[in-house]
């Protein structure tokens, strides 16, 4: 990996998805149901909707952090939910508040350099790991410099360079980031959250155009977003008692994957809340 070339690596090939009538339930209720669509791969699929119709749980799903409880889904030909472990290994999150958040008091250096040496230790080979330091650290930097590139995050261009702390990062240029760390894994799927909340339209519009762009290396792209550009995949999420009730709150299964014995058997109530959401974001992020 050392002599890879940004112009001359194969594109990662992206995960196809196949999902047919699938939904998740909780212990307040259904976070979403009935969705079904396919995607091939380098699509860019929006997951569209209002803040408590379900579009969150159903990124998490897609990706492999939380089990649904019917329908079907298959990620790059890995059922769900039997292989999440697996969908989690060939698909990455960006920003998703209390999952896969950016810590303020790092740097952009800091995040960086750390997640480089964490993708390093989890999916190299043995063979790798016995490698010169020196060939590990021009590996462990090709990973960044191609992520930082293909995001088009301008290390120079911060106010401090790599030594910009996150807290004083523009919500763009923190998404940019975001996007660069988990793409240093080159994933197949890349998960994004509140992909257009607090942007101005020209902002929008570029971070619109940054995830086509991840799109057509041939990473598929799933972003959660308020509105979605005319050009995406638009999947639109609606939380089954607020089909009924406009007043009623997405609610999502109070557990992941990784919290065995957690998930448990849903209440028949159907009555939602977004604290229940909350409470299943908060266990998946611990997970």
């Amino acid at each position: 990996m050392g002599s890879d070339d940004l112009t001359t690596r194969p594109s990662p090939e992206g995960a196809a998805l196949v999902v047919e009538g699938l939904g998740l339930k909780g212990p307040r209720g259904w976070a979403f149901r009935d969705v079904s669509f396919r995607a091939g791969p380098g699509a860019l699929v929006a997951l569209e909707g209002p803040s408590g119709s379900g579009r969150t749980c159903l990124l998490l799903a897609l990706t492999g952090r939380m089990r649904t409880k019917e329908g079907t889904a298959e990620i790059g030909g890995l059922p769900l939910p039997r292989r999440m472990a697996a969908v989690r290994r060939i698909a990455a999150l960006g920003q998703v508040p209390g999952v896969s958040e950016l810590d303020p008091s790092l740097t952009v250096a800091e995040h960086l350099r750390e997640r480089a040496l964490l993708q390093r230790r989890f999916d190299g080979s043995v063979r790798a790991l016995l490698r010169r330091p020196g060939t590990r650290a021009a590996e462990a930097r090709a990973r960044i410099d191609e992520a930082v590139a293909a995001v088009g995050l301008d290390l120079a261009a911060l106010p401090k360079g790599d030594r910009t702390s996150v807290r004083d990062l523009e919500r763009l240029e923190a998404l940019r980031l975001s996007l660069a760390l988990a793409l240093i894994g080159r994933p197949r799927l890349l998960g994004v959250d509140d992909t257009d909340l607090k942007l101005s339209d020209a902002d929008r519009a570029e971070a619109w155009a940054l995830l086509r762009a991840v799109a057509d290396t041939g990473t598929t792209v799933l972003a959660v977003c308020s509105e979605a550009p005319a050009d995406a995949l638009r999947i639109t999420t609606v939380a089954a008692a607020a089909a009924a009730d406009p007043d009623a709150r997405d609610a999502a299964e109070d557990g992941a994957e990784d919290t065995p014995g957690e998930t448990g058997d849903a209440a028949e109530d159907d009555d939602t809340t977004e604290e229940g959401a909350d409470d299943a974001l908060a266990e998946t992020g611990r997970a």
